[in-house]
C-alpha cells in the first residue's frame, strides 16, 4: 500500500496555489555575486573555447543559474551544449523536412502570448504516438520548437509558458523513454527557459507514467509543472495569458495554429 506523505504529494502534484514559490526564489538573488560569478564563467569559458566570447551574457547567465552559481559546474554544462549542438544541430537549426513524421500529427502549437509577452506553446498529449517517428525524430521536433519558440522571446524576457493538455491520452500516447529524452534536452540544453508548464485534463493512467520519470527531473525543473483541475482551468490560465492570447478552447480568443504553420 502506497504511503506517501501529505508533502511528497503536494510535491508531485504541484499546484496553483504554489505557484509563485519559484519566482520568489529567483527575486532573491544576490545580483552582485551573480556579476562577479557571471565574469569568472565567461573569463573560464574563452580560455577553454574562444568561440565564447561571441556567447551574450543573458546565455551565460541561464547556465550558470542552473547550476546555482557554481562556476566550474556552469563551465562543463556549458561546453556539453556546444559540443552537443555541434553534433545535434549541424546546419544550426532543424527543418521541418527533418522532423515530418512528428509534425504531420499536429501536435504542437504556438499560441499567443502571455503576460509577459512571451510566446505560449500548446501541446496534446493524445496526438503523440511512440511508433511513429521515433525518440530521435521526436529530440528534433522539440529543438524545432524551442528554437522557434525561444527566438520570440521579447528583450528583457527569457522564460516560456507551456501547456500541455492532456485530453485523451492513453496506453498508445504513453513513451517513457520519449518524455526522458525531452526532460534531458530541456534541462541541460535549454536551462532556465520554463516559466509554468500547465499540466491540464491529466488521466490518472498518465500519473502512472509521471512517477516514473519524476526522479529524472531536476528540483527547480519539479516546481515549474502546474497541474490544474478543471473546474479551475480557465482562472489559473488567465493567471498568465491574457483572454486576447489565450486559445479559444480553453475560453479565449486565439485560433490554434500548428507550431509549423505559425508565423
Amino acid at each position: 500500500m502506497d504511503r506517501r506523505t501529505k508533502e511528497e504529494e503536494e510535491d508531485i502534484f504541484y499546484s496553483p496555489e504554489n505557484m509563485e514559490a519559484s519566482d520568489d526564489e529567483e527575486n532573491g538573488r544576490n545580483d552582485e555575486d551573480e556579476k562577479t560569478m557571471l565574469s569568472h564563467l565567461r573569463a573560464t569559458l574563452e580560455n577553454q573555447d574562444p568561440s565564447c566570447k561571441e556567447i551574450d551574457d543573458l546565455t551565460l547567465r541561464r547556465f550558470l543559474r542552473a547550476r546555482d552559481l557554481d562556476v566550474e559546474k556552469a563551465s562543463r554544462m556549458f561546453i556539453k551544449y556546444l559540443t552537443w549542438r555541434r553534433s545535434f544541430v549541424p546546419k544550426g537549426s532543424i527543418s521541418a523536412s527533418e522532423i515530418i513524421n512528428q509534425l504531420n500529427d499536429n501536435k504542437i502549437y504556438m499560441q499567443g502570448t502571455d503576460t509577459r509577452g512571451c510566446p505560449v506553446m500548446v501541446v496534446f498529449g493524445a496526438k503523440h504516438f511512440p511508433s511513429k517517428g521515433g525518440t530521435e525524430e521526436l529530440k528534433r521536433l522539440v529543438v524545432f520548437a524551442f528554437d522557434k519558440l525561444c527566438s520570440r522571446i521579447p528583450d528583457g524576457q527569457e522564460k516560456l509558458t507551456i501547456i500541455v493538455d492532456l485530453q485523451g491520452y492513453g496506453y498508445s500516447n504513453s513513451d517513457v523513454r520519449g518524455y526522458t529524452a525531452i526532460l534531458s534536452i530541456l534541462q541541460e540544453y535549454y536551462p532556465e527557459r520554463l516559466g509554468k508548464v500547465f499540466m491540464i485534463h491529466v488521466p490518472y493512467i498518465f500519473m502512472t507514467v509521471w512517477k516514473i520519470i519524476y526522479p529524472f527531473i531536476d528540483k527547480n525543473t519539479k516546481k515549474k509543472f502546474v497541474f490544474i483541475e478543471s473546474k479551475k482551468l480557465r482562472g489559473a490560465l488567465l493567471e498568465e495569458i491574457n483572454e486576447s492570447q489565450l486559445p479559444d478552447i480553453y475560453g479565449g480568443k486565439l485560433k490554434l495554429v500548428p507550431i509549423q504553420d505559425s508565423t
